[in-house]
């Protein structure tokens, strides 16, 4: 990779252009990664930017998440009874609190590995 600078003042800045850029959407997760790797593991950062990779790792690291999320959550309704149509027709409201303590809970994993986890 070749570089090119710019003279502004008595610096030398390189010419750094974005190529390669997937404009899928970048979710909560993504953004979370993306803190993280700015404020622990700036290597990496600077690393994914120079080489116009960021993007894209937020992204598969975006979706990664998203459907690590939908798996627990499918794999949660089938292990409780209180979540099946019958129970939505019976008590609403008890079964949005399941849903919703389960969702905290699988969104809880999913950090412990955005943060904990080297490859994700």
């Amino acid at each position: 990779m070749k570089l090119t600078y710019t003279k502004v003042g008595d610096y030398l800045l390189p010419n750094l252009t974005i190529k390669n850029q997937n404009y899928k959407r970048i979710n909560k997760y993504g953004l979370l990664k993306l803190n993280y790797l700015k404020k622990t593991n700036k290597a990496l950062y600077i690393t994914l930017l120079m080489k116009d990779e960021l993007t894209n790792y937020l992204i598969s690291v975006s979706n990664e998440c998203e459907n690590s999320l939908n798996n627990l959550m499918e794999q949660l309704k089938k292990s409780n009874k209180l979540l099946s149509e019958k129970s939505k027709e019976i008590n609403q409201l008890e079964r949005t609190k399941l849903i919703n303590n389960y969702k905290n809970i699988a969104e809880e994993n999913i950090l412990n590995e955005l943060t904990y986890n080297k490859n994700v």
